[in-house]
C-alpha cells in the first residue's frame, strides 16, 4: 500500500470540499472494497477523506411516499427494515444475497453503488485493462471471460457491474442524490448514475471531481410479487454469473433487471413489455444486442433458464 493523507470530514460539505482539493482524493466509509484495491495498489488514492461521521444513516419515508435511504446506512440495516421489507422485498433479498455477513455489516449504500468491476484482468496489475490504466489494453478480450458482461460492453472493455444491490434499484427506479464541491445539489436516475465503458471505460459514473452520494430516493411501493433470483458458482460469497431482480403483477405484467451480464445494472423495456409471453421472450428482449465470448456464451441460455425458473415459482404460487 502507498502512502496516502487521511481527514475526518466534519460536514457533508466540507467532504466534497476536501476530495474536490486534493488530486486522486476518495472518499472511504465502509472500505470494504476500497481497502482491498489499495493493498493490491489497483487504486493508489493521495488522500482519504473519512465520511463515517455525517449523519447520512438514516433511512426515512419522503413526502411523495417513497423512501429516502442514507449514503452511508449500512448493507446489513437496510435489509433488515421493516419498511424495506415489507414495500420494497426485492431489495432486501438482493442485499442478502451479496458478500457476507461481515462484509454486509460495513458496506454502505453509497459504497455498494460505487463498487468497482471484480474482473480478474482488473484486479491483476501485471495485465493490461482500460479500466485501470486508460490505453493499455483490455487482457480479457483474449484472455478467460467466463464472469465477464455481455451486454454494454465495448471494444475497450468487458467487465461486468458487480452490485446486487444496484440491479433492485435498478428494478425499483431509484434517484441517486449527490452534492458537489461547490454545494449544489442534483438527483440522477440510477438509469443514467452508472455510465457503459465505450472509450473511456475508466470513468464508469457521473459522479463529478469531489462529488458526493449523500442518499438513494424510492419512489412509491411498488405491488407484487418481488423476487431476487442469483446464479453464482457457490451459494455464497460470489459475485452473480447472472441474476434477475423482478416484480410480478396479478395481472400478469412484470418488470425485469439483470445483474451478472451487463457493465452496469441492465433493465430495458422491451424486457418488461414481453413479459406475458413468457421467459424466453422476455430473454431475447433482454438480450437483444449481446455479445458473446467463447468462455461467456453460457450466459444467453442461462438468462432464459433463470426467468423461466421464476416464472414456474410464480405458476406455483397462483
Amino acid at each position: 500500500m502507498k502512502p496516502f493523507t487521511y481527514e475526518r470530514a466534519a460536514s457533508v460539505e466540507a467532504a466534497a470540499k476536501a476530495a474536490a482539493s486534493v488530486q486522486g482524493a476518495r472518499f472511504i466509509a465502509g472500505g470494504t472494497n476500497l481497502l482491498d484495491l489499495m493493498k493490491l495498489q489497483v487504486e493508489t488514492p493521495a488522500h482519504l477523506v473519512d465520511v463515517n461521521h455525517l449523519g447520512l444513516d438514516r433511512i426515512e419515508k419522503t413526502e411523495e411516499g417513497g423512501l429516502r435511504i442514507g449514503a452511508l446506512v449500512r448493507n446489513t440495516d437496510l435489509a433488515a427494515d421493516q419498511t424495506v421489507r415489507r414495500d420494497y422485498a426485492v431489495l432486501s433479498r438482493a442485499l442478502v444475497a451479496g458478500a457476507s455477513g461481515q462484509l454486509r455489516n460495513k458496506a454502505t449504500t453509497g459504497g455498494n453503488l460505487l463498487q468497482r468491476t471484480r474482473c480478474p484482468y482488473f484486479y491483476d496489475t501485471r495485465m493490461p485493462c482500460n479500466k485501470r490504466k486508460p490505453g493499455s489494453g483490455c487482457g480479457a478480450m483474449q484472455g478467460m471471460s467466463r464472469s465477464l458482461a455481455i451486454l454494454g460492453v465495448s471494444d475497450a472493455c468487458i467487465a461486468q457491474h458487480p452490485s446486487d444491490m444496484a440491479v433492485a434499484m435498478r428494478l425499483l427506479d431509484a434517484q441517486v442524490d449527490m452534492v458537489g464541491a461547490d454545494g449544489a445539489k442534483r438527483s440522477v436516475p440510477i438509469a443514467d448514475f452508472h455510465l457503459l465503458p465505450g472509450d473511456t471505460p475508466d470513468r464508469e459514473t457521473v459522479l463529478k471531481a469531489g462529488e458526493m452520494i449523500t442518499s438513494v430516493t424510492l419512489p412509491k411501493p411498488i405491488g407484487g410479487a418481488h423476487v431476487y433470483r442469483k446464479v453464482r458458482d457457490r451459494a455464497s460469497y460470489a459475485f452473480a454469473l447472472v441474476s434477475v431482480a423482478a416484480i410480478f403483477g396479478e395481472d400478469g405484467t412484470a418488470r425485469f433487471a439483470f445483474g451478472g451480464i451487463g457493465a452496469k445494472p441492465w433493465r430495458v423495456a422491451a424486457a418488461d413489455a414481453a413479459a406475458k409471453q413468457g421467459a424466453k421472450a422476455v430473454a431475447e428482449a433482454a438480450l437483444a444486442g449481446a455479445r458473446t465470448t467463447h468462455h461467456n456464451e453460457f450466459k444467453r441460455p442461462l438468462v432464459e433458464r433463470t426467468l423461466a425458473s421464476l416464472y414456474r415459482q410464480q405458476e406455483a404460487r397462483a
